[in-house]
């Protein structure tokens, strides 16, 4: 799937038309989507941010549907403005991170992408959590103009389950720049319900894939 269409979807449904003639300072702070490479049920939302109302508009883009969900924010920091222009498409994500993983040794394949774009320090970063067979997630970012692999982590599933909470916090430090390289991973939203969706997606995700595993282990000792 390319962005581009998502966009112009968006831009000619009625909820956004009506959206834009309501908040006409709004803009698109961040995108989230979800790749699943198993059963191909992708998810496709555009976070817009409402300053006069210190609000985040959610727009979810279904096959026949587009639905609208405003948002409250975490605190009084506006996020940077996303562009709708981005070098790197959804369908070339998984490229991206193969070709580096190879680099890296990893072995894995990639089961599902839960993709994450914002613009940080001036910056478009993808932020990338993957779930991967062999019981093991991988996080990476990726600098959108350079299609450039700035970090790549391989995390056990069963580590990151038990500390999802603590990893969350790390994994989301919008604007704290780390070493040269490691810009911070972006926030894909500004509020705490928004948060909280998206960590339990990816712990079904997680769990969902561990739950696989366990059954292909007691098939095998029988």
């Amino acid at each position: 799937m390319k962005l581009q269409p998502l966009i112009e979807q968006l831009n000619n449904s009625k909820e956004y038309r009506e959206f834009t003639q309501k908040y006409k300072d709004a803009f698109i702070a961040a995108g989230f989507f979800i790749i699943d490479l198993e059963t191909g049920k992708d998810v496709h939302q555009i976070d817009f941010y409402v300053p006069s109302q210190k609000k985040v508009a959610a727009f979810t883009l279904g096959d026949d549907k587009i639905t609208m969900q405003m948002l409250e924010v975490l605190n009084d920091k506006v996020p940077e403005k996303l562009s709708n222009q981005k070098n790197v498409d959804l369908d070339a994500i998984k490229g991206i991170l193969e070709d580096e993983m190879k680099n890296r040794n990893i072995t894995d394949d990639i089961r599902k992408i839960i993709a994450v774009v914002q613009n940080l320090n001036g910056k478009k970063i993808w932020n990338l959590n993957c779930v991967l067979t062999g019981m093991g997630l991988l996080n990476a970012h990726v600098e959108d103009e350079s299609q450039t692999v700035l970090k790549m982590e391989r995390i056990s599933m069963m580590d990151l389950v038990k500390k999802i909470p603590s990893y969350d916090m790390k994994m989301n430090g919008a604007g704290q720049a780390g070493e040269e390289g490691e810009e911070g991973a972006p926030v894909a939203d500004s509020s705490a319900k928004e948060k909280i969706k998206k960590l339990e997606m990816l712990q079904k995700a997680l769990e969902k894939e561990k739950q696989k595993y366990e059954k292909e282990a007691r098939a095998k000792k029988k």
